[in-house]
């Protein structure tokens, strides 16, 4: 077994450990890990004493497996920030279930993976300040709702309003977060006596409080070109939303970025695994997060 495969090996293994202390808490939320590591096991670590964390950037890490489009995403989000100094990366995987093997790559490789994908990250902005990366869990499928689970946990301060967190997300995803079929349509729970507040502000009026939204434009056949996609945009912010029980304001807390490449398949990455093909990896994924999968003969069963 060669040095990069058993490293791998033990890294599955802390990560399985740690996934089940997870989930045999009452956490709804966990850092497990934190990079740059100052030693050879990856341990969580809060943020330096005295220091405050102003901007967190939360990737869903849902994906299987991250590819190089959301790498571009992060890095992008990266070098746009003002003050590094004050920022941090979160890459977030979301459990449900996790006592059932979930396919075709366990959890424990998943997060193998984003550890991969941090140090990429960190390699394509180096040289620019750096910024500490944490692998996070969750048990929490939504935005609004993992943006709660983060602040109540105080990981990262003392939940006085000073964090802003922002998610990276693609333009379907924006999509989806504006629909109303994704949030709670039981009678709504009157907020005073004047007014009733419908599910979809529920959920997003606390999140945008706390939170905005960059979202990627993807450009392709099913959602449109940058044009159309800025007019959905536009849209939201006229009446459609209000039409739907949302708020127009909650535009103003949405940033719509270019892409800056090819829109990247997760599907698209697990075919060409199963092939073994090596050169349609190269350009689809980085180069830990590829070296991962060709020597652990990752997504083969597909």
């Amino acid at each position: 077994m060669s040095t990069d495969m058993a490293t791998r090996k033990s890294l599955t293994e802390i990560f399985n450990r740690a996934l089940t202390s997870f989930q045999t808490s009452k956490d709804a939320f966990r850092v497990v890990a934190t990079l740059p590591r100052h030693d050879d096991t990856p341990t969580p670590r809060r943020p330096a004493s005295g220091s405050r964390v102003e901007t967190l950037i939360v990737l869903d890490s849902s994906f299987n497996p991250p590819t190089l489009a959301h790498l571009r995403m992060a890095r992008s989000a990266v070098r746009d920030l003002e003050d590094k100094r004050a920022a941090r990366v979160l890459l977030l995987l979301a459990v449900k279930n996790a006592d059932k093997k979930p396919k075709p790559v366990e959890f424990g490789t998943r997060l193998g993976l984003m550890d991969a994908f941090a140090r990429d990250l960190q390699k394509e902005v180096e040289g620019e300040g750096e910024v500490e990366v944490d692998l996070g869990l969750a048990t929490v499928p939504f935005f609004h709702d993992k943006a709660r689970v983060i602040a109540e946990s105080g990981w990262y301060g003392a939940g006085d309003g000073g964090l802003e967190q922002v998610y990276l997300a693609g333009f379907d995803t924006l999509i989806r977060i504006f629909d109303t079929k994704y949030y709670n349509t039981t009678t709504p729970e009157p907020r005073d006596e004047d007014e009733a507040v419908v599910p979809i502000r529920r959920a997003l009026d606390p999140f945008f409080e706390q939170a905005r939204l960059r979202v990627t434009m993807r450009v392709d056949d099913q959602w449109g070109g940058v044009e159309e996609q800025v007019w959905y945009l536009e849209g939201l912010k006229g009446e459609k939303l209000e039409e739907v029980g949302g708020r127009r304001q909650w535009c103003e807390r949405v940033e719509m970025v270019q892409g800056g490449g090819a829109v990247v398949s997760s599907t698209k990455v697990r075919e060409a695994a199963g092939r073994g093909d090596e050169e349609v990896l190269r350009e689809l994924l980085s180069e830990g997060v590829r070296g991962w999968i060709l020597e652990e003969g990752l997504y083969k069963q597909e």
